[in-house]
């Protein structure tokens, strides 16, 4: 059986690629400003947080470890209106996927918290700096140069999981994708360019992230 590949009916819709690409690459920035902020705070409320907050943060990291992104991005957006908070498709994209990238980034940044010399510390408060002030100025910055790698391939995760969020009628890549194989009816060709595009931005979206935490790291 013969297979006639036909990529022009495929790539003639190339706005909408482009367009479905580019909230892609939106949904994941924005989210991992949030994931990634959230991720130190929940890192610091494990390590030096009281009981009850260590516990919280702590329910909360393995209920998103251990469930799926789809459902936790399905509770978000059709389980919640039921208790009277009815959220747009895109805030409930972004909501899910922040929550999904913080509970990660606050494992990997508290393992580099616990990779730190225990003197940091001592000597942060040997100079009347306050618990706060330390964190921020002399134990996060190493830490998180220490696991930046991780966070880059978790965040790359997050941006590949982004693809559920089409199944809510977020104009995605993905999104794009099942639009155009439903007018062409091409969908081998279809998806085919769709998981091309989605590998060169996760490329991309290492190698350039990696780049930028290098630069920092040195300083420049």
């Amino acid at each position: 059986m013969q297979v006639a590949l036909d990529f022009r009916p495929v790539l003639a819709a190339w706005p909408s690629l482009l367009s479905g690409a580019a909230w892609t690459l939106g949904l994941t920035a924005v989210a991992s400003v949030i994931g990634l902020a959230g991720g130190v705070a929940g890192a610091a409320a494990r390590r030096d947080g009281p009981a009850a907050l260590r516990f919280a943060v702590g329910a909360y990291v393995e209920a998103i470890r251990n469930t799926p992104f789809v459902v936790q991005l399905y509770f978000i957006f059709f389980a919640l209106p039921a208790l009277g908070l009815r959220l747009p498709a895109t805030a409930a994209s972004l909501l899910a996927m922040s929550l999904n990238l913080a509970a990660y980034a606050t494992e990997i940044v508290r393992s580099g918290l616990d990779a730190a010399p225990a003197g940091q510390g001592e000597a942060a408060a040997s100079l009347g700096m306050t618990k706060t002030q330390a964190f921020l100025h002399v134990l996060a910055p190493p830490a998180l140069g220490r696991v930046w790698p991780s966070l880059v391939s978790q965040i790359a995760i997050v941006m590949l999981g982004s693809a559920v969020c089409g199944q809510i009628s977020v104009p995605e890549l993905s999104f794009a994708g099942s639009l155009i194989q439903s007018r062409t009816f091409r969908a081998f060709e279809s998806f085919i360019v769709v998981a091309a595009l989605y590998l060169a931005m996760a490329a991309a979206l290492r190698r350039g992230l990696l780049a930028a935490g290098r630069r920092f790291a040195a300083g420049d």
